[in-house]
């Protein structure tokens, strides 16, 4: 089994840097987010921290969908977080729109919560049940102070036509409303202002299948309709391949794997991407009775004392069965960079592999289509 990746252009002759288009609208740069551990009643101090973002770095233009994807717990949905300054980047850049809004104060994130919105993973908790869908639907206007031509209510009803609800729930509540309506209303909010860039939190996970199409196809006609960005946080590849433009593969607060969709579900080249692959289902039983698995094995290590070196060498299965004493060194203690293997194409792993005949999620789109 080959220990590096085909040969391709050299480094000089390619991207070298996730974030360097500069007209990208969204640019992360080495973002990182650790939770502090205290100890003691009375002077509370530092014992350590949570590492849940580690220095992540990428881009995201205009009309562009970029999925984050990675198993529970890889700090996919609190990179998401971070960047709708949901929560404050302990480290980092994050320049939206030429501005670099990581150490802007919950005042000066006002102008820009119009164009950057979030839609969140619980249809349900994410709705105050005191208020009823007009309210939740009308509160961006009435906070931003935007004035509409017909008034707000006009507005509103609208916004529940365009996404599929009836105009005349104005005043239903959420207890009123299906999971896959609920998610509806929180969408409505999310593109009354008409944003740049929304943040999708596994918007269809806690949905039934034949939904979760309806709410994909969406998001997908109002991409179109508003050129929308959206950075698509999710653990199902399916979905993932359908929606998004480009992919990054997350694991331990890192990302491992960065490039276009068709590169990653046909070429991909981390061993962790591998061993995500091999876990989609074929809807095809003999290619499935066929097809190869990879089973990590061992825990998901502790974000608070994560491995030196490579994070992911204490599951990776090329190291434990294929490299030499002297590469296992290296995974050990040297930290992978996020480097371009081919044009566009980034990966964090010393010694990379095309495995083509993983390429098996393709075939097992989003039900309902």
């Amino acid at each position: 089994m080959s220990t590096t990746a085909e040969s391709g252009p050299q480094p000089n002759d390619i991207n070298v840097n996730p974030v360097e288009d500069s007209d990208a609208l969204l640019r992360v740069n080495g973002v990182t987010k650790h939770f502090p551990i205290k100890q003691g009643i009375l002077f509370q101090r530092q014992v350590g921290a949570v590492r849940a973002v580690d220095g992540v770095s990428f881009s995201v233009s205009a009309g562009e969908t970029l999925g984050l994807v990675g198993e529970s717990g890889c700090g996919k949905s609190t990179t998401g977080r971070v960047i709708t300054k949901l929560l404050d980047p302990t480290a980092g850049e994050i320049i939206f729109d030429g501005k670099n809004i990581a150490d802007y104060s919950r005042s000066q994130m006002r102008s820009i919560r119009r164009h950057v919105q979030m839609i969140f993973q619980d249809p349900y908790s994410s709705l105050n049940p005191r208020h009823t869908i007009g309210t939740i639907v009308g509160a961006p206007f009435r906070i931003q102070r935007t004035k509409t031509e017909r008034g707000i209510k006009a507005e509103v009803q609208d916004l529940m036509a365009r996404v599929g609800l009836n105009p005349e729930h104005y005043n239903r509540y959420p207890h009123e409303f299906s999971g896959g309506q609920r998610q509806r209303i929180g969408i409505a909010r999310a593109v009354a202002l008409r944003p740049k860039l929304i943040v999708c939190d596994e918007p269809v996970s806690a949905l039934d299948v034949s939904i979760q199409a309806q709410v994909v196809n969406l998001l997908e006609d109002l991409q179109s309709e508003y050129n929308l960005a959206y950075i698509f946080v999710a653990h199902d590849l399916s979905v993932v391949r359908h929606i998004a433009d480009r992919v990054a593969v997350m694991y331990l607060g890192k990302i491992m794997e960065l490039t276009d969709r068709d590169s990653l579900y046909e070429k991909p080249v981390h061993p962790y991407t591998h061993s995500l692959m091999s876990a989609v289902p074929v809807p095809d039983p003999h290619k499935e009775a066929r097809r190869e698995r990879i089973l990590l094995t061992g825990d998901l290590p502790s974000p608070i004392n994560p491995p030196p070196g490579c994070v992911f060498h204490t599951r990776c299965p090329k190291y434990r069965a294929v490299l030499s004493e002297n590469d296992k060194q290296r995974c050990r203690s040297e930290v992978p960079l996020l480097e371009p293997k081919s044009p566009g194409h980034f990966a964090a792993c010393h010694f990379p592999e095309i495995r083509t005949d993983l390429a098996t999620a393709q075939d097992a789109g989003v039900a309902g289509r």
